[in-house]
């Protein structure tokens, strides 16, 4: 599933092309995604202008003039295409036309028209349009924790949040309500770059500790950003084209090869926890 790197560089892609823009020939091509429909969907669109694409945690929230925001979530294979065409290789290509083609649009800026597609060939995404007033205050967002790249978070956060957890630090830090938007490549990529076994209790991590792993959040975050996110499956980000953080990881996906760190001879291992694979190495993170 995109994660949030993933997500951002979807609405960097298409904010060129969508802030400012008036949506004109909004095509419904399904009654649902996951999710059904808001009701007269495209009816609610057409016309509107896009005032700016914003991002919460894994959510693309593009703000309308209408007094509505149109919320998307990607699920695992939704992707967004530009006239039509995706550049670059992907590790599996999901279909992004006919059939799986569930909304179609188009994007008149000044004289410049870009149409717009959505496809999602599992439709595990989904689709919302709420009043931008009572975004924050919806079941989607209400109980989100801070964003990992904004003030709110912080060693200090961390602390408070996971202050006599017993649950593990990697499973804590999955969970949307400490933090929004990572997911499981990013914690295990954070958690080796600030040498913390995945395996230690959350409570137990020290203040310290948090702070550096705080940092390193962002730093992750920001090195994936910068490569244009991680292409895994079906992501693809929406000029088309693959991100490349996939070639820099330092764990993730390198169960049995040797640790990257100098001078460290551990080997990497891989691990389930709460259903998701977790990789480290427990030569750097000891607990």
């Amino acid at each position: 599933m995109p994660e949030l790197p993933e997500v951002e560089t979807v609405r960097r892609g298409l904010q060129p092309v969508l802030e400012g823009a008036r949506l004109t020939r909004v095509q419904q091509n399904r009654p649902d995604l996951r999710f059904p429909f808001p009701e007269r969907f495209a009816q609610r669109l057409e016309g509107a202008i896009v005032e700016r694409i914003d991002r919460r945690a894994k959510y693309l929230l593009m703000v309308l003039s209408t007094g509505e925001t149109w919320v998307t979530h990607l699920g695992m294979t939704g992707r967004f295409t530009l006239d039509g065409e995706q550049l670059g290789e992907f590790a599996e290509p999901a279909p992004v036309v006919g059939k799986h083609e569930h909304v179609s649009l188009c994007a008149v800026h000044g004289k410049s028209t870009t149409r717009i597609g959505f496809a999602d060939a599992r439709r595990f995404g989904f689709m919302g349009l709420i009043p931008t007033g009572e975004v924050e205050s919806h079941p989607w967002f209400a109980a989100l924790g801070p964003e990992p790249l904004g003030n709110r978070f912080s060693g200090a956060h961390l602390a408070e949040a996971l202050a006599g957890k017993t649950q593990n630090i990697k499973v804590s830090l999955l969970d949307q309500r400490i933090v929004a938007g990572l997911g499981n490549i990013y914690v295990c990529e954070a958690l080796y770059r600030a040498r913390i076994s995945p395996l230690v209790a959350a409570g137990r991590v020290t203040k310290p500790r948090l702070e550096t792993l705080a940092a390193v959040v962002r730093d992750v975050l920001n090195d994936a950003i910068e490569a244009g996110g991680s292409t895994l499956r079906d992501f693809a980000n929406a000029e088309g084209g693959q991100g490349y953080f996939q070639h820099r990881f330092d764990v993730y996906g390198r169960e049995g090869k040797p640790c990257t760190s100098d001078g460290c001879k551990g080997v990497v291992k891989r691990t389930v926890q709460a259903g998701r694979s977790t990789f480290w190495c427990p030569a750097c993170q000891k607990r």
